[in-house]
Parts: C-alpha cells; structure tokens; sequence
C-alpha cells in the first residue's frame, strides 16, 4: 500500500467537479466535500470544471494517470482515496463511540434535507444554476423537472403525504443540527480539534445550505439559530477557500465545453502524455459510447416530453403547486 501511494505522489492529481458558483469553489453539495476533505489533508490537487454531463452520477472524481476514483464507485471517492492508500483523515476515529451516529446524521438526515430544499422546498433556482445554466433552456428545464420527480420519489413525498414528510424532514434536520452543535462546542474539528471527513462533509452542508439556498429557506434559518455551527463554517471557509493560493491548494481549469470524458479522463490535462497508447478495456469504451450518445437522448427526451404533454388537455395535466411557479427565462 505504502509503494502504491509513493508511486502516485509524484503524479498530479485532479479533481473534477461541477462549476462554482454562490462564491464557492464549486457549488455542487456532493463535490464541495471532496473539496474540502483534500484541503483539510494538504493534498495538493488541481481542480477542474466538468458542465457537459450535469446529471452523471460519476462526479465528482478523482484522477492521476490511468488512476480514477469515481463517485458512484466503492462507496464514493473518498472511501476510494483511503482504501488506495493515498489520503486518510479517519484512521483514528472511526472508533469513537459515536462515529457511527453523527456520520448517519450527516449523510442520512442532513444530506436528505439539503437535497429537499434544493430540488423541492424552495423554487429550485439554485438547484438550476448549479446543475444545468450551461445547457439550452429546453434541455436544462426537462431535466430539471425529471430530477424533481426522481427526489420525490427517492424521498417518498406524494401529493398525499407532502406536509407531512416535509415537517418530518425539517423535524429530523433540527434535531441534527443540535446534536451537532453540542458535539462541536467551541473546537475546530468535530473531534479532538481534528478534521476528519465528517467534518469535511458537514462543512460543505452548512456552506452550501448557508450560501446556496435563498434566505427564506428553512433549513437555512435552521442552521443559524446555531452560532457555534455558522463560526465553524465561516472560519474555515476562509482558511481553506479564500487564504489564497498555496503550495497544498489547488489550481483552477475548466474543463472545454467541447470535450468529452472517458474512462480515466486525464485526456483532459494540458500536458503531453508520452505514454504509449494501450487497448480500450470494454468498461472503457462503454463510457466513451454513453458519452458519444448522451446529448442525443437528452434531445430525445425532450421530444418525448412535448409529445406525451402535447397528449394531454389542459385539464387534464396535474402540477404539484410549487412546481407551477418555476421558471428559468
């Protein structure tokens, strides 16, 4: 394990992430945590931007050479990066008696309120902005409204039980964010003024939901009845996003609106490669064919979309009441 790491500390690593936005490095509440986990570690890394596929469940992601670490593999990039060898901030606490507690707290209940608010309690317009402002309108608007539907469902939220998952969602958060404001105190870290991921992925909760979300948000007004919780976001906000450029932080690229990933996308790099050119595996070129494909049957999804709505009668057609007022012209 200790050769494999050394052998990947001279290459650069990259990670790709959606855009930033809200005056956050990337406003994306699955790739902020990334972000900040390899702050808090010191890794150096650059940082690259990735509009084309604003729906892949592969980003964000971590790459080096041939090396790639996906998000919708093994747990996600971080689990990835500490099973690898190459970066671990939880060797010494996963022991602690209520690990287990806080991290289902972060990633059941908080995550799951963050992830209402953007797509449902509020009208949307930031959840717009970070997923789909590069795409044309009709493109981006399906897609939204298709990602609105697939949350409701993931959520379990119907026209019948919607006040009430909504008071239970709020419920649960609330009870998070004490739970985690006793835990944090005055400390830096969540534990023994130590960061670890947690503290990354709760760090990038606050500042998403503190930056992101409109200032009628509930959730919102939910974490700044917590001043301990605002202080720790705001000040390590500023030491790891706005200290400036370091030898540890990262260097900003965007990715070409004309490129297209692959397996292992270090195409992306702006540095020759001399390596010779190996064979495809077939994982490979089944990516590259989903990439080729992808805005074709997003086209397609539209046509089907005006079509099957062109069937119904006005009448007949059923908005839920908080999608009837979005609009992104």
């Amino acid at each position: 394990m200790e050769q494999v790491a050394g052998e990947r500390e001279a290459e650069e690593f990259t990670l790709v992430a959606r855009k930033p936005y809200f005056d956050l490095p990337t406003a994306c509440p699955i790739c902020l945590p990334l972000f900040i986990y390899l702050k808090l570690a010191h890794f150096p890394f650059r940082l690259s931007f990735n509009s084309i596929f604003p729906d892949s469940d592969q980003i964000p992601y971590v790459e080096s050479g041939t090396y790639v670490a996906y998000n919708n593999e093994n747990s996600g990039v971080v689990e990835c990066l500490k099973k690898d060898g190459i970066v671990d901030l939880d060797s010494e606490f996963q022991s602690a008696p209520d690990w287990v507690s806080i991290q289902a707290m972060i990633n059941s209940w908080l995550a799951d309120a963050l992830t209402y608010e953007l797509w449902v309690g509020t009208d949307g317009r930031s959840a717009y902005k970070i997923y789909y402002s590069d795409l044309s309108w009709p493109i981006g608007k399906v897609l939204f409204l298709k990602q609105v539907y697939s949350v409701k469902q993931r959520l379990g939220i119907t026209k019948d039980n919607a006040e009430h998952r909504e008071d239970e969602i709020y419920r649960r958060a609330k009870i998070a964010y004490g739970a985690l404001s006793t835990k944090l105190g005055e400390q830096n870290f969540l534990f023994d003024d130590r960061p670890s991921s947690l503290d990354a992925t709760f760090l990038g909760h606050v500042l998403v939901t503190l930056h992101a979300l409109p200032d009628t948000s509930v959730l919102r007004s939910k974490v700044l009845e917590h001043d301990n919780i605002v202080r720790y976001a705001e000040k390590l906000k500023t030491e790891l996003i706005e200290s400036g450029s370091s030898s540890s932080g990262p260097q900003f690229r965007s990715v070409p609106s004309s490129s297209t990933p692959r397996k292992g996308p270090s195409n992306w790099s702006s540095k020759p490669k001399s390596k010779p050119k190996r064979e495809k595996t077939e994982e490979e070129k089944t990516f590259k064919r989903r990439a080729k494909y992808f805005l074709a049957a997003q086209l397609l999804a539209v046509l089907l979309f005006l079509s099957m709505m062109g069937g119904y009668d006005s009448g007949d057609l059923e908005l839920d009441d908080e999608d009837e007022g979005i609009s992104f012209n």
